[in-house]
């Protein structure tokens, strides 16, 4: 009987001995950090060449750094309109956001040469507005107002549509109601054209023209076919009156928070989504 008290007491000290070496072997693993969310909020609808950019952006990003950034890509300004979440992003409420250049006019005022009718008259001149020291020297005033740009996007020349008459001439303006953005340069142009600006946010532009609350509005010609205006109006004139970008935005303090490795791997997605979105924007425009 002792003989076997003393071998089930052997056994079971070799059992704990094993059972607690065993465990004291494998070192806790630490919580694996969660990934870092950047929501990118934009005013147009998931088929456009600038959403199709920002999920691009969230392509490279992602599969770059796997597990360190969860990008979500937001369309039809469900984040807010362009106002609302550029604000959102310069106050640090929302990450990202792809934007037209109108919003900035407030925080810089130098923005506002992107709205100045017929300066841009080429893709080419474009291009080299953005990618070059104009480009430059816009996107640094942009930095003390807590804002960070990563790459200029194609908005593109701004066309006309109204469902009342045929546009041939600044006479056939006189009148006609329409949708700008709240912009001073384009409402004052409008007005002297005889029109009547009708600002409004672009997601209520299509219930206002088919309820005839307003008789067109203005945008580049990819914007009007993924927005099928042409179902609620008659007319299209090709003016080209404006040509301005979409930005992508981050907010300036959370991108300088990230290490210099991830900054460098995040502004040349923005830039390689930036390529993406001109030639997707320009083929549209061309077909």
């Amino acid at each position: 009987m002792k003989k076997t008290l003393v071998l089930v007491g052997v056994f079971l000290a070799a059992f704990s001995f094993f059972l607690f070496a065993g465990g004291s072997s494998e070192k806790p693993k630490a919580a694996a950090k969660p990934a870092t969310v950047l929501k990118i909020s934009n005013g147009i609808n998931e088929a456009h060449p600038t959403y199709l950019a920002c999920k691009e952006f969230e392509k490279i990003v992602e599969s770059k750094l796997p597990g360190k950034y969860d990008v979500q890509v937001y369309a039809n300004a469900q984040l807010g309109d362009d106002v609302r979440a550029t604000e959102a992003v310069r106050m640090g409420t929302l990450e990202m956001v792809a934007t037209s250049a109108s919003p900035l006019t407030g925080l810089v005022p130098e923005f506002n040469v992107f709205d100045l009718p017929f300066i841009v008259t080429s893709e080419k001149a474009a291009d080299a507005i953005y990618d070059g020291p104009i480009g430059a020297k816009l996107a640094a005033l942009l930095e003390p107002k807590g804002i960070k740009l990563l790459a200029y996007y194609e908005n593109g020349f701004r066309q006309l549509t109204n469902s009342v008459r045929e546009v041939k001439s600044p006479a056939d303006l006189k009148g006609l109601k329409i949708r700008t953005m709240q912009n001073p340069i384009h409402l004052a142009a409008w007005r002297a054209l005889g029109a009547n600006p009708t600002p409004m946010p672009f997601s209520e532009v299509f219930t206002a023209m088919q309820q005839k609350t307003i008789d067109g509005q203005e945008n580049p010609i990819p914007t009007i076919y993924l927005s099928k205006f042409y179902e609620v109006q008659k007319y299209v004139t090709l003016t080209g009156h404006v040509y301005g970008p979409h930005i992508l935005l981050i907010n300036k303090k959370m991108f300088d928070s990230f290490p210099a490795e991830d900054q460098k791997i995040i502004l040349e997605a923005a830039q390689a989504s930036a390529k993406f979105q001109r030639e997707t924007n320009r083929k549209m425009n061309r077909d």
